[in-house]
C-alpha cells in the first residue's frame, strides 16, 4: 500500500505538470517560423508583394502523380507580362485586387482590429510562393505557358458592393481554348467562382497559400481538406507529401487566425496536395469543362463561418480535443453575444464550466481531506509493521475501508478534468474573436499577452493561495518541493500566453479556493462534532 500512497502522489503531480509540459513543449520545441508579416510595417509588406511571375509553373497530367513546385517554362519578360491591376472590389469589410492573370493579387481586411502593428490594414494574400488565389494551371505544357503569358479581360473594372452581391465576368483567349472565370462577391467576404472552357482541358486551380501573419510556435499553420466521409485531413507545414484526395469537401491554406479556401459541398473536389519550398503544402482543385465553386478569403470568425456553410467552421482547427472545443466555443459566443463582452464572457463561461465539473472536483477534494485525516495512523502503521509489506498493506486496506477513503480518489477526478482544460486552452488561443477585444483597463487585447504581467502574477498567487489550502499527504520531501515551485513555474509560461487564457486560468483559480475553502470548512466542523461525541 505505500506503493499504492507513492502512485497517488505521482498522479497528482503528473495531472498539474502535465499541463506545463503540453504549454512549454508547444512554446519552446514546436519550430517557430521564419516570416510573421503581422511583425512588419506595410512597406515591408508590399516588398514581400512579387510582380506577377513571367514563369509558367507546370502541372501534373493526372491526379497519380505529383504537382511539380518549381516553373518549367519561361517567357520573356516584357512590358505586357508586367504586373496590371484588372479589376479593383471594394466593400464594407474588405477590398482585394485581381490580376492580369485573373488571380486575386491583394485582399484587405477593413477591420480596425485586423492591423499590423504599425496602423496598417491587413494583406492576407501571400505572395511567398507565387500561388495565388483563382491561380489556373494547364496539364498541356504549351497551354499553360500561353496561360501565364496572356491577360485576362473584364467587362467591369470597379465594383463597389453594398448590400448586394456583385457579379463580373474574366476571359482569357488562349491557343486552341478559352477560358471564362464569372465571379460573383459578396458583403461578408466569400465568393462564388464559375470556370467554363469552351474546350475540354485538363486544369487545376488553387485556393492560393495561406496568410502568413498569425503564425506562432503553438497553434496551428498548414493546410486542411475536410474530406468525403467528414473526417480532417490536417498538413502542417513542414510535413507536406506528393499524394491526392476525392471527394473533398473543402480544401484550405490557415494559419491561427486567417484562412484562404475554396469548397463544393454538394459533389466534393479531387484535390492535389503540391509540396513547396521546405515542404509547405498547397493544395490544386483538378478543374472540369464546367466548374463551380465557393471561395472565402479572411479571418476565421465562427458566426462568418457558419453562415456561409455550417462545414466551415471546421477551418477552426483546435486539436485532438476538437469535440469538446468546439461546443464550448458556441456557449462562449453565446455568453458575449448577451454581454457584449469577451472578457466577462470567459468569466462566465469559467464559472459555468467549474459548475459543471464541481461533483468531480468536490469529490476528489473530500477524498484527499479524508486522506490528510487519516495521515497519523497511516504512519502509526508504517512504523508498526515496516518489516512486514503484507500486515501493513492488509491494515491499510482495513483503515481506508472503515472510514471511506481511496487513496486514488483525489487523482481521478483530477484526471478526468484534464480533457476540458486543455479543449478551452486551445479555444482561448485559435479564437480570432478575442483579437483587439478588449476586457478592463489595461486589457485591451484579450489575444495578446497582459502587457504589465498583471494577470500571469494574480495567476502565480492564486495558484499558491490554493496550494496552501489543498491538504497533502506527500510522503517523499522531494515530491512536496516540486509542487511548492509550481505556481513560480506556471506564472513563468503565462507571461506570454494571451490575456484571455491567462484570465480563464485566474478565475478557475479562484472558483478552486473557493470550493476548497468550502470542503475545508465542512471537514473542520465534521472534526469538531467527532471530537465533541
Amino acid at each position: 500500500m505505500l506503493d499504492k500512497l507513492s502512485n497517488q502522489n505521482r498522479i497528482i503531480i503528473a495531472t498539474v505538470i502535465s499541463f506545463v509540459f503540453f504549454a512549454g513543449y508547444d512554446y519552446f520545441f514546436i519550430p517557430k517560423p521564419v516570416h510573421n508579416l503581422n511583425e512588419q510595417n506595410s512597406s515591408q509588406i508590399e516588398k514581400n508583394t512579387t510582380a506577377n511571375s513571367s514563369k509558367a509553373p507546370s502541372v501534373a497530367t493526372d491526379l497519380s502523380t505529383k504537382v511539380p513546385s518549381s516553373s518549367t517554362q519561361n517567357t520573356p519578360v516584357t512590358n505586357k507580362t508586367k504586373e496590371q491591376l484588372l479589376l479593383k472590389v471594394k466593400a464594407k469589410n474588405y477590398e482585394l485586387d485581381i490580376d492580369r492573370l485573373g488571380r486575386i493579387n491583394k485582399f484587405y481586411l477593413n477591420d480596425s482590429k485586423y492591423t499590423s502593428p504599425d496602423g496598417k490594414r491587413l494583406q492576407l494574400v501571400s505572395h511567398e510562393l507565387n500561388v495565388l488565389p483563382l491561380e489556373l494551371r494547364f496539364s498541356d505544357e504549351t497551354i499553360n505557358t500561353d496561360a501565364f503569358a496572356t491577360s485576362y479581360t473584364t467587362n467591369k473594372t470597379n465594383i463597389e458592393i453594398k448590400d448586394k452581391p456583385a457579379t463580373v465576368t474574366l476571359t482569357q483567349n488562349l491557343t486552341g481554348v478559352i477560358v471564362k472565370k464569372i465571379l460573383t462577391f459578396y458583403p461578408d467576404g466569400h465568393y462564388d467562382v464559375q470556370v467554363l472552357l469552351n474546350h475540354n482541358k485538363e486544369y487545376f486551380i488553387t485556393p492560393g497559400y495561406h496568410p502568413s501573419l498569425a503564425k506562432d510556435s503553438y497553434t496551428f499553420h498548414g493546410a486542411l481538406l475536410k474530406k468525403s466521409d467528414g473526417g480532417m485531413e490536417i498538413i502542417s507545414d513542414g510535413d507536406a507529401q506528393q499524394q491526392t484526395f476525392k471527394g473533398v469537401k473543402f480544401a484550405a491554406n490557415a494559419d491561427k487566425y486567417y484562412t484562404t479556401v475554396l469548397y463544393n459541398f454538394k459533389k466534393g473536389m479531387n484535390v492535389v496536395e503540391g509540396s513547396e519550398k521546405d515542404q509547405i503544402p498547397v493544395l490544386f482543385i483538378k478543374g472540369s469543362k464546367d466548374l463551380n465553386l465557393g471561395g472565402y478569403i479572411g479571418p476565421k470568425e465562427f458566426v462568418i463561418l457558419n453562415k456561409i456553410n455550417p462545414g466551415l467552421t471546421d477551418l477552426i482547427e483546435y486539436g485532438f480535443f476538437t469535440f469538446i472545443s468546439k461546443p464550448l466555443f458556441v456557449l462562449l459566443s453565446y455568453l458575449h453575444a448577451f454581454l457584449g463582452n469577451w472578457g466577462w464572457a470567459i468569466v462566465v463561461l469559467t464559472f459555468l464550466i467549474r459548475l459543471v465539473l464541481f461533483p468531480l472536483t468536490y469529490k476528489g477534494m473530500v477524498s484527499m481531506n479524508k486522506m490528510k485525516v487519516l495521515a497519523p495512523k497511516m504512519k502509526e502503521l508504517q512504523a508498526k509493521y515496516k518489516g512486514d509489506k503484507q500486515k501493513l498493506n492488509a491494515h491499510m486496506m482495513e483503515l481506508y475501508k472503515k472510514h471511506g477513503a481511496n487513496p486514488m480518489g483525489g487523482c481521478l477526478p483530477m484526471l478526468l478534468q484534464i480533457p476540458v482544460f486543455f479543449a478551452i486552452y486551445r479555444v482561448l488561443q485559435n479564437a480570432v474573436e478575442l483579437k483587439g477585444a478588449p476586457w478592463i483597463f489595461w486589457i485591451h487585447d484579450l489575444a495578446v499577452m497582459d502587457p504589465y504581467f498583471i494577470l500571469p502574477i494574480l495567476m502565480g498567487l492564486s495558484m499558491f493561495v490554493q496550494q496552501k489550502l489543498a491538504p497533502n499527504n506527500f510522503t517523499d520531501k522531494t515530491q512536496e518541493k516540486i509542487m511548492k515551485f509550481l505556481p513560480l513555474v506556471f506564472t513563468f509560461f503565462f507571461v506570454t500566453f494571451p490575456a484571455g487564457l491567462t484570465l480563464y486560468w485566474f478565475v478557475s483559480n479562484l472558483f478552486s479556493i473557493a470550493q476548497q475553502a468550502y470542503v475545508n470548512k465542512l471537514f473542520e466542523k465534521k472534526k469538531v462534532a467527532e471530537e465533541k461525541a
